[in-house]
Order: C-alpha cells, then sequence, then structure tokens
C-alpha cells in the first residue's frame, strides 16, 4: 500500500468516526431537550445498522475526494451505510450551487432564501462524482449535511487572532475574491451558521 493510499485511508476512517459520533447526537431525529438526560457518547467508526442519508455539497476538490479512483470517500461511506449525494456547479434553486465560498454559506443557511435552498439540499439525491452506491435510496430526507469551499478560500487577510465580526458583516454573500473575505469576517459567517445549526438539531 502506498504512503498516498494509506492516508487517504486514515482520512475517510477519520471521517466515518466523526459521523458515527454525530449520529450518536441526533437523538433519533429528534431536536434534543435541555432538560433531556443524555447518554454517554462514544467515539466509534462503526457503519449505522440502519442506512444513512448524506449528502456533500463541494465544487473540484469534493469531487476529487468522493470519487473512485481518486479519493475514493464515496465508495469507503457506501460501504460503511451511507447513502451518498452530492451536488456540484449548476445545482440546485437559482444554482446556489455555484457558491460554496464561505460568505456563501451564508446565504445557504441564513439568508433570505435559506428555507428554499436547505429544502432541496435535505431532498436531493443527485450524484455528480463518481462513486458506487450499494444500496438503494431508503427514502426520507439527507440526515447528514457535508459542505466545503474550494482551495482559495485558505487566503483570508487579517491575521488568525482577530476576533469574529459581529452585527452586519459585509462577507455575507460574497466571494473568496473579495475585500472581505477577511479571518474576522470568516470567524462571524461561521458563527451566523451556528444561529441555524442550533435550531436544527436533527440534522448534521
Amino acid at each position: 500500500m502506498t504512503r498516498r493510499h494509506s492516508l487517504l485511508l486514515a482520512i475517510a476512517a477519520g471521517l466515518l468516526s466523526l459521523l458515527g459520533l454525530l449520529a450518536l447526537t441526533a437523538n433519533g431525529g429528534e431536536p434534543a431537550r435541555a432538560d433531556e438526560p443524555r447518554a454517554p457518547l462514544s467515539d466509534s467508526a462503526a457503519p449505522p445498522t440502519a442506512t444513512v442519508k448524506l449528502v456533500f455539497v463541494h465544487h473540484s476538490c469534493g469531487d476529487n475526494w468522493l470519487s473512485t479512483g481518486n479519493g475514493g470517500l464515496g465508495d469507503a461511506l457506501g460501504a460503511n451505510n451511507y447513502f451518498v449525494s452530492d451536488t456540484y456547479y449548476g445545482w440546485g434553486p437559482g444554482g446556489i450551487g455555484d457558491n460554496t465560498d464561505i460568505g456563501h454559506w451564508w446565504l445557504w443557511f441564513r439568508g433570505p432564501h435559506s428555507p428554499t435552498y436547505t429544502q432541496a439540499l435535505y431532498e436531493t439525491t443527485n450524484q455528480h462524482a463518481t462513486y458506487t452506491r450499494p444500496m438503494s435510496d431508503p427514502g426520507g430526507e439527507n440526515q447528514i449535511i457535508m459542505f466545503k469551499s474550494c482551495f482559495p478560500n485558505s487566503h483570508l487577510g487579517g491575521n488568525p487572532d482577530d476576533p469574529p465580526t459581529t452585527g452586519d458583516n459585509p462577507l455575507r454573500g460574497q466571494s473568496s475574491s473579495s475585500a472581505y473575505h477577511t479571518v474576522a469576517n470568516a470567524k462571524g459567517i461561521y458563527n451566523d451558521l451556528l444561529v441555524y445549526f442550533a435550531a436544527h438539531r436533527d440534522k448534521l
């Protein structure tokens, strides 16, 4: 086994372990209440016993990561009882799939058309990358939502210790080429997303 293959397998194993841990926190698909006792969590890479639907929002790097003969993540997930779908350029209402930079995530999850975009994302069974689905569609919505921005988003202005922007954030809806693509604004965007995630704990 080459060093590259070993690294890819380690990445896939780590992701599967994370997905297994997250699945344990889903509370049976119902949002957890603050007054409910929670069972201890265990970090396990064991596949779910029932097929779990997962969708991955990405562009070229994510496509390579998923594809058979390249990253192989789609096949690894399928072999571990995840029904995988993915989105790419041109996907979705208004072509929202074109937009995957950090500032764009605000449009997906917090913007005025967020309910339209997220519902389409929950329902999609689109397959763009090349990978094997070893099982039939189990029905229902996607339970796990993965998303990543491509490598140009690493070119952030500012400094690592800059505090997050609060209030109106000029990076909202902007691309990575924007002058507002800074560490502070990116932190602010992700803090904005936490509001959505906190209200939708039935999705991971």
